[in-house]
């Protein structure tokens, strides 16, 4: 078992379904979960730098290295920087902090965290430096909306190849997909399934059931069929192993239009045009 992959804009191949460790604290239970999601056979894992667990995420990676599990090259390795203000220079630092806590050589994908209040111009130029030494195989943005898309693309001399957005059901965020859809950025969610609030939702379970599929597999059923990278988050190892078993599945085109029409704009984290890491 294991993930399809998509192909970012700059070649590189991605798996399409990650593992995520947001909100998950730093220790051995964090170790055992990720070595476990490897097993099962996940090959992307995304970390950050805020989420204070960099250390147990690559631990868990080298345990999946030493026991024969999976080779480094064979893994999608993902983290973000905690862009606060950062100059150049702080950022380039910022990434070296990272790849020591996390035990590695290099990333896979490095993304700027949150747009905040133009705070993102002088990290995005020491990412397209690391990108261009080739230091990072990747670099990307997290929570950009629209405009803050824009503003970087002006000057960008790297296009980034992903924008990791809050998306689900109640968060759909079409004027946002379309952009990265029309300028080749994919889409990745977080959160997909909403902090665990819509595996209780009665519209996605009538779905579920019709399937015989479980609530949390719907909803990432339809991430991957709206061309969504996606990276659920669980500690718990069967229902790991049940997030990425969702391809011997397809939701009908109504079931889609039905849990696009769950939407509230609503959402559990932030609001990107507003959130300034205060």
């Amino acid at each position: 078992m294991g993930a399809k992959s998509i192909t970012l804009n700059n070649g590189v191949q991605m798996p399409e379904i990650g593992y995520g460790v947001f909100r998950v604290e730093e220790g051995k239970d964090l170790e055992k979960a990720v070595e476990t999601a490897i097993r099962i056979g996940y090959r992307s894992i995304d970390t950050a730098a805020i989420y204070q667990n960099e250390k147990s995420v690559g631990k868990g990676v080298q345990n999946a290295i030493d026991a024969g599990l999976v080779t480094r090259e064979e893994l999608f390795i993902t983290s973000k920087v905690w862009n606060d203000g950062l100059s150049y220079d702080e950022t380039i630092q910022a990434y070296n902090d990272t790849l020591e806590r996390l035990g590695l050589e290099y990333l896979d994908l490095y993304l700027i965290h949150w747009p905040g209040q133009n705070k993102y111009m002088e990290p995005w130029k020491a990412l397209e430096a690391l990108y261009k030494e080739g230091r990072i195989k990747s670099i990307g943005v997290s929570n950009f909306q629209v405009s803050h898309l824009e503003h970087l693309l002006e000057t960008a001399e790297v296009k980034p190849v992903i924008n990791q957005i809050e998306f689900h059901p109640k968060l759909v965020q079409e004027e946002v997909r379309a952009f990265c859809e029309k300028h080749d950025i994919q889409v990745e969610a977080w959160s997909p399934l909403m902090n665990a609030e819509l595996l209780n939702h009665e519209t996605v379970n009538e779905i579920a059931e019709s399937l015989g599929k479980s609530a949390a597999q719907v909803i990432l059923r339809w991430d991957l069929q709206h061309g969504v990278v996606t990276i659920p988050k669980s500690m718990t190892e069967s229902r790991i192993k049940e997030n990425i078993d969702i391809y011997d599945f397809e939701l009908t085109e109504e079931q889609v239009k039905t849990l696009d029409a769950l939407d509230e704009h609503k959402r559990i984290g932030p609001d990107p045009d507003q959130f300034d890491f205060k």
